[in-house]
């Protein structure tokens, strides 16, 4: 399988939450579109594992993704490690994505963060002709880091999800025991950001959509310079 677009997330949910919107865009567009989850999210309070790999493959199918996998790795326990990162490296050799997604750098929850570097390192392994593991030697194109949960990080672009906006919002809402609890996990007497996250990633879009002179967009970072070759048909208004 050679995919165009793959997002690597550390949860079920976070690609929804984060570049769900870009995700049915690029879908819609004709690409081949990916994600690779790097953990069940088996250590949330919420749901169980059967009940979050239900809800991720609905989800997976709102999105219009060609494939999704989990590579289960230990929630709430990512850690850099060689044989994470080379479990990543081999998915990247096999699944061969152009483009790559992670999560941004910083952030409140660990594996986010060390998702970010492992999904990077394993980008990179995975292009050494001499490293020992299965498959052709491969490294993505361009890697591309989702901002959406840092509204004090100014992104390099934005993607503009407007007509998507709708859609991404079932793809959220299938993940009903995170975002539709009902009798005990919703009594829960601890605090937990989930209760208000979609709420914020819906306020979130929304601002970045008025900062490109759109309704909703998502953010995105990059590290290097980026290249404009028409800057005539060049999108959002200057003046």
């Amino acid at each position: 399988m050679k995919l165009d677009l793959l997002a690597v997330a550390a949860h079920p949910d976070d690609v929804e939450l984060t570049c769900g919107g870009t995700l049915i865009k690029m879908s819609q567009s004709g690409y081949g579109v990916g994600i690779l989850d790097l953990t069940e999210g088996e250590m949330g309070t919420r749901g169980s594992m059967e009940i979050r790999r239900k809800e991720a493959a609905k989800a997976a199918r709102l999105l219009g993704v060609k494939h999704r996998e989990n590579l289960g790795l230990p929630d709430a326990r990512l850690e850099m490690r060689m044989d994470y990162k080379l479990a990543i490296a081999r998915r990247i050799r096999a699944l061969r994505p152009r483009t790559v997604i992670l999560p941004y750098w910083e952030g409140r929850h660990p594996d986010h963060y060390t998702a970010a570097r492992l999904g990077y390192e394993g980008c990179f392994l995975a292009g050494l002709k001499r490293l020992d593991i299965e498959g052709e030697p491969y490294r993505p194109f361009k890697v591309i880091y989702s901002t959406t949960y840092d509204r004090t990080v100014r992104p390099s672009f934005v993607v503009d999800i407007t007509r998507e906006f709708a859609r991404r919002f079932r793809a959220i809402m299938a993940y009903g025991s995170q975002f539709r609890p009902k009798g005990r996990e919703r009594r829960s007497k601890v605090y937990i950001p989930l209760d208000h996250l979609v709420e914020q990633v819906h306020l979130a879009a929304r601002f970045y959509g008025e900062m490109a002179g759109v309704e909703y967009a998502e953010p995105f970072l990059a590290k290097e310079v980026l290249q404009v070759d028409d800057v005539v048909a060049m999108p959002v208004r200057s003046i």
